[in-house]
């Protein structure tokens, strides 16, 4: 299969055609090998339009959703990012010449991730995704759902920083920045967004009597 092909294809197709008018991430993304964050077997399915597992149940995010999230960050070269559930938004990330971090959970998804992650010179931290690792971040950002305001993860942002995430507590989904102002947080709705939540930050069920 032609990757470089393949790359092309989707960002002209999932990208560009949905407002992702970033060039500095459209040739980034032109230049990450998305394939490298699936396992071999799956590897032909890294530039379709659908969210192919990596392992365990945990996906790579739609090429469109994670531009469009990555785009609304607006990155700079020189800042510091999160990647939580987002190793290969990590990749893009360091490719935009950001010092990136992938926080991973599963160390079945890491077993799949880390020689990419290596190659594009992502720092690869296996911790709970309900603490996020270090702080004053500029940037956060996940390619898995959240099924409410991410609390820990906003604490971890530096005044001025952003995070890009989709809250999702039903079928239906939105993608949402936070900006950490000195005083407080704003809060924006991006677009529609339906990715699967990360079951660790689940609420508990509660049983009624």
């Amino acid at each position: 299969m032609d990757f470089a092909a393949a790359r092309k294809v989707m960002v002209d197709s999932q990208v560009r055609v949905n407002d992702v008018t970033d060039r500095d991430l459209q040739a980034v993304l032109l230049s990450v090998p998305r394939e490298q964050f699936l396992p071999a077997e799956r590897a032909f399915a890294a530039y379709a339009e659908m969210e192919p597992e990596i392992a365990n149940g945990r996906r790579l995010m739609l090429p469109r959703d994670l531009s469009k999230l990555l785009m609304a960050l607006e990155p700079r070269a020189g800042e510091t990012a999160l990647a939580i559930a987002g190793p290969y938004a990590a990749a893009v990330l360091a490719g935009m010449g950001l010092k990136a971090v992938a926080q991973e959970a599963d160390a079945g998804v890491l077993e799949v991730v880390a020689d990419a992650l290596a190659g594009a010179g992502v720092e690869a931290v296996a911790a709970p995704f309900a603490r996020p690792v270090g702080e004053d971040y500029d940037l956060i950002i996940s390619e898995a759902a959240v099924p409410a305001r991410p609390d820990a993860w906003l604490a971890a942002l530096k005044v001025g920083g952003r995070l890009a995430v989709v809250e999702r507590s039903s079928p239906a989904g939105k993608a949402v920045l936070y900006v950490k102002g000195p005083t407080g947080l704003s809060r924006r709705e991006l677009f529609d967004a339906a990715p699967p939540v990360l079951a660790e930050l689940a609420p508990e069920p509660a049983f009624a009597l």
